[in-house]
């Protein structure tokens, strides 16, 4: 059990930041109350820190920088999550990095008119009609769930933790502006969310009927040892269907422009990231538990006369045919679909929503790459896992940048005085000149989220193309290639647009949001695109090692899921060498201690 804790000491961190933030946030003191943020900010630290310095490594303990302690012991089986074990510490620090930055976006979301109600003594303080406080737990909450998905190794875990990561943003949506559009937003959301949650939640149950085993690596190690078998495979179709709610993949992305649209621009900036995030790590557990590692060098798709669409390719893994063409057949809809419904909008929220389900569809040809078996099996470029994880860091720094400078403009409606955030491409007009950081920020991110060398969006695109290639996804690769070559129009108009000289005199006029952490996250992300672009080598360092699918080696007897017809099974052994080891997988000799 004390060994178990060492994954969790980043979760445990932000669960007792968020009983704190939720009790302060109960003072009758404005400063008090407003020190909610800080505290959160702070949690998130020390859940950096912790997730850098005591998550468990499969090439040994752990080291504290500061003492030279060991800190976390090497990883072993009876610790958790063991088929993808160096994905959770490069995740964890990828998710409290990001979202340290998503919580200065945040700020000044909701209670910012009752607030200065209250300060200028027009207004009762009432605990029960704050909503700071709650907010913040609700975001903190949010990144725990995230975080423990990352630490999933049993499917029970892995369902609790992807609700954990969605309900808070349901309720997140709804509170985010006053306007009557969020709450239409929240509802809606939440009655899909839930939609998604029983898919694949049926679809956990299929997997479990089908190898009579919840926990992943024992779900693996039946797999590999009796194959997949109908039941099973139903099941991981249907949970994959579920997990493309989380990263509004087609068909399940409708839900995506009608809810960032209805949301403020710093919420959507947290559903682009988050649930999104959640969903891919899912995918890659399932995927890992399916079979990267037992299909060394299969060919693409012989038996169902689908060779056009990938040439063998000696050492590329492979995923089991149906589950692979599932995922073939959705990458390539979700990034066209996507792509063309973002050239069409006048909203830059909705182009940014539709921006977002391409860039899931990006992300699904790496993981339909997988990991690689061939003489480059360390090489960045030829690891779909690798290139998923460090797109997911890349989209996440550039993207909050988009929204953040969206995020830090208001604009007064003529109509009623009402101030409102920026949203229409008319609105951009002019931006760097009268709003320099927004406008700058804006532009930065648009070319990275297009691939424009030499920023992040390049190297983070490039070994999505690159490892699709090594797996023989020919066909695949192009229409990514293609669908770059679309999305270049609609991020070329964002950012032009505020490079013009000129605004139009019709427009309304615009100010700056009065909250110092949407400006800095914005400097952060701006700034993020450009160092890492230049320091890519070392993150590329963490990530070929976290994109590593290790396959572990049980010791104890396995006992088969029932046989029809009332036969039964004897129980299987699985020996040391009874285990292939695949691309950019290593074959591990930990023990299952339970």
């Amino acid at each position: 059990m004390t060994d178990r804790l060492a994954f969790l000491w980043p979760e445990i961190a932000l669960f007792v930041t968020t009983c704190i933030v939720m009790i302060v946030g109960l003072s009758k003191s404005l400063a008090v109350r407003k020190s909610t943020g800080v505290i959160a900010g702070v949690g998130v630290l020390v859940a950096l820190y912790l997730a850098a310095v005591s998550t468990p490594h499969t090439s040994g303990p752990a080291v504290c920088p500061l003492t030279g302690i060991h800190f976390a012991p090497q990883l072993t089986a009876s610790m958790g999550q063991v088929l993808l074990p160096d994905m959770v510490p490069f995740t964890k620090c990828l998710i409290a990095a990001v979202g340290f930055m998503l919580l200065l976006v945040l700020a000044g979301t909701v209670d910012r008119n009752e607030e200065a109600q209250i300060a200028s003594g027009k207004r009762v303080y009432d605990p029960l009609r704050a909503n700071r406080a709650e907010f913040y737990a609700f975001y903190l909450f949010s990144l725990t769930g995230l975080m423990l998905t990352a630490s999933a190794d049993d499917l029970i875990w892995l369902f609790l933790a992807l609700e954990l990561t969605s309900l808070p943003t349901y309720i997140m949506v709804a509170m985010s502006t006053s306007r009557n559009q969020s709450r239409e937003a929240g509802v809606k959301y939440f009655f899909l969310g839930a939609l998604g949650a029983a898919i694949f939640l049926y679809g956990f149950a299929l997997i479990y009927g089908g190898t009579g085993e919840t926990k992943l690596n024992d779900i693996a190690a039946v797999i590999h040892a009796q194959g997949i078998n109908s039941l099973t495979m139903v099941g991981a179709i249907l949970a994959i269907f579920g997990f493309a709610f989380k990263i509004a993949a087609v068909p399940m992305h409708f839900y995506t422009a009608d809810v960032y649209q209805g949301s403020a621009s710093q919420v959507s900036a947290f559903l682009a990231f988050v649930p999104k995030t959640a969903g891919f790590i899912a995918i890659l557990l399932l995927c890992a538990t399916l079979g990267w590692a037992y299909n060394p060098g299969e060919g693409a798709g012989g038996s169902i006369g689908f060779t056009a669409v990938v040439t063998q390719v000696e050492g590329a893994t492979r995923l089991p045919e149906p589950v692979r063409l599932l995922l073939w057949v959705m990458a390539a809809m979700t990034m066209t679909i996507g792509n063309i419904f973002a050239i069409l909008q006048t909203s830059v929220k909705r182009t940014l929503a539709y921006s977002s389900i391409a860039h899931s569809g990006y992300m699904l040809v790496g993981v339909i790459a997988g990991p690689f078996n061939g003489d480059s099996s360390n090489a960045f470029t030829n690891n779909g896992v690798s290139a998923v994880l460090f797109y997911l860091l890349s989209y996440g720094v550039m993207n909050l940048g988009a929204f953040a400078a969206l995020a830090m403009i208001e604009r007064t409606a003529k109509a009623d005085g009402e101030v409102r955030e920026i949203d229409h491409f008319d609105d951009l007009r002019g931006l760097c000149k009268v709003h320099p950081i927004a406008g700058w920020t804006l532009v930065i991110s648009s070319l990275s989220l297009l691939g424009l060398p030499p920023l992040l969006g390049f190297f983070g695109k490039l070994p999505l193309f690159t490892s699709g290639i090594a797996a023989g996804e020919i066909v695949l690769v192009v229409i990514l290639g293609i669908n770059s070559a679309i999305a270049a129009f609609y991020y070329l108009r964002m950012a032009f647009l505020p490079l013009t000289d000129t605004r139009d005199a019709t427009i309304e006029q615009t100010t700056e949001a009065p909250f110092v952490g949407r400006k800095l996250a914005g400097l952060l992300s701006a700034g993020g695109v450009i160092v890492l672009a230049i320091a890519a080598s070392a993150v590329i360092d963490q990530v070929k090692q976290a994109g590593t699918v290790q396959t572990w080696n049980p010791t104890r007897a396995i006992k088969p899921a029932p046989a029809p017809h009332g036969h039964d099974h004897a129980a299987l052994e699985l020996s040391p060498e009874s285990v292939a080891a695949a691309g950019g997988v290593t074959s591990g000799a930990a023990k299952d201690e339970r």
